[in-house]
């Protein structure tokens, strides 16, 4: 399940990178960036209430 959230995480952040460079969709761009960043937050949280 961790994989799942940080594939879902590297193309959220692909998804950015290329909105941003090419499509300039402005406010959705950073959405999906946010995203991102929250899935890695949540999960680096989650390993470290395991241990």
């Amino acid at each position: 399940m961790r994989n799942l959230i940080y594939i879902i995480a590297v193309i959220l952040v692909i998804g950015w990178a290329v909105g941003f460079f090419t499509l300039h969709l402005g406010g959705l761009i950073h959405i999906l960036l946010v995203i991102a960043v929250i899935a890695v937050l949540l999960q680096i949280i989650r390993q470290a209430t395991k241990r």
